[in-house]
């Protein structure tokens, strides 16, 4: 069994850390209402359809790992994770951006690199307890810098406010998760399973930020009656 770097393991049996296993049911919930309202949007956006299906699998995943850490179980946490983050990213390009397929495949690259770079070198600086989190502040970054750019344009400042909430939303989700073992003396508890709530928040946004541009770009040419999202 992997060595647990989360405050709440106190040991090697299934359920040593409850409340990091039992909130990744908000993964599920946040899935489960995204996938009802693209019904409910038409159901025909493959692209985000297969989103909702990382963020099912993000849940189930990150739920296996907290009470089984394996080598296995530990894939099964961080690629859906990945999987997600870097579809959403050309989703964005394709979608809020309106970049041709050559221009997402180059963009896309490339912020995998910026991201990698990034990670590697953040954590550099960082005090070994505090690394894990290095590798998504590539993340929060670009959620900041699509919503700046989409500030810009007529008609897609709804979309900006989303991905900027968001993005706050996970700036606080990724001070908790590095709070964790830090804070672990004064809250026993950790502070890990509040990532998890928060970051489930943070996808459902973003889904549903993807599902409202997508239908809106839909009846602005006319494929179909509009119909009432909230």
């Amino acid at each position: 069994m992997l060595a647990s770097g989360y405050c709440e393991r106190i040991g090697d049996h299934l359920w040593d850390e409850p409340w990091n296993a039992i909130t990744n049911g908000a993964f599920l919930l946040a899935a489960l209402a995204a996938f009802l309202l693209w019904r409910r949007a038409g159901g025909q956006d493959r692209p985000v359809l297969l989103l909702i299906g990382f963020v099912a699998a993000i849940g189930i995943g990150s739920f296996l790992f907290h009470t089984i850490p394996q080598p296995w179980t530990l894939a099964a946490d961080v690629v859906p994770i990945q999987l997600f983050a870097f579809s959403y990213f050309a989703l964005a390009l394709a979608r809020f951006v309106g970049l041709g397929p050559a221009a997402i495949a180059l963009g896309t690259a490339a912020f995998f690199v910026f991201a990698l770079s990034l990670g590697g070198a953040a954590a550099a600086f960082l005090p070994p307890g505090l690394r894990g989190s290095a590798g998504y502040a590539a993340f929060l970054l670009a959620l900041w810098g699509i919503a700046a750019l989409l500030w810009r344009r007529d008609g897609s400042r709804q979309t900006a406010r989303s991905l900027a909430l968001a993005g706050l939303v996970f700036a606080v989700s990724l001070t908790f998760r590095t709070l964790d073992r830090p804070l672990c003396d004064a809250i026993p508890l950790g502070t890990h399973w509040l990532w998890h709530i928060l970051n489930a928040l943070v996808l459902y946004g973003l889904l549903v930020a993807a599902i409202r541009h997508g239908r809106a770009e839909r009846d602005a040419a006319g494929e179909g009656a509009p119909t009432a999202i909230r």
